[in-house]
């Protein structure tokens, strides 16, 4: 990861070193690119923001892992959002990232918090050298629709057509600048 990372289609400056960085949000709210080591960061956060209570173990593990990425929105010492993903390689694939899970605290949905904790992932995916990322949601979550093409989604991972209840979005992550 760079030592600095400048999001200025979302107005967010990011430094550090390691992936350590923080950012800023209009919101006082800080994005930190969890590294391994950072699972004490999982240790306070928000109800509704996972689907079940971090276990420290996994956490651990998760974040040992240095395919595994996870990006997390911190308020006053308390997770109030993430995105996770799992990056990966294939023998006749380029990296891709795969977006594992975007999660909100309900109190601070509709500010653009995932939006920008969704691009910030795809940052650290791009400087992973990954070429790709998707993910897969449900036709009746219409905000995750929303979400997905505000950050940059294109509808269509493959030619399974609309008529299916999973929709997917690729990102072409060339077009993200480091």
């Amino acid at each position: 990861m760079p030592a600095r990372l400048l999001l200025s289609h979302c107005g967010i400056f990011m430094s550090g070193q390691g992936g350590k960085g923080l950012m800023s949000l209009h919101m006082a709210i800080a994005i930190k690119v969890l590294v391994a080591g950072d699972h004490d960061v999982l240790q306070s956060v928000a109800p509704d923001v996972f689907d079940n209570p971090v276990d420290p173990k996994l956490a651990r593990e998760f974040l040992n892992d240095p395919r595994h990425q996870m990006v997390v929105a911190v308020d006053g010492g308390q997770v109030v959002g993430f995105a996770s993903g799992v990056d990966y390689i294939h023998p006749d694939k380029q990296p891709e990232l795969f977006i594992n899970e975007v999660g909100v605290a309900p109190a601070y949905r509709g500010r653009g918090l995932a939006k920008t904790l969704v691009q910030t992932l795809l940052g650290v995916a791009a400087t992973k050298g990954c070429q790709i990322a998707w993910v897969l949601t449900y036709r009746g979550n219409p905000n995750a629709m929303a979400l997905y093409k505000s950050a940059g989604g294109v509808e269509g991972v493959d030619d399974s057509g609309p008529a299916n209840e999973i929709v997917g979005y690729s990102f072409d992550l060339a077009k993200i600048s480091n």
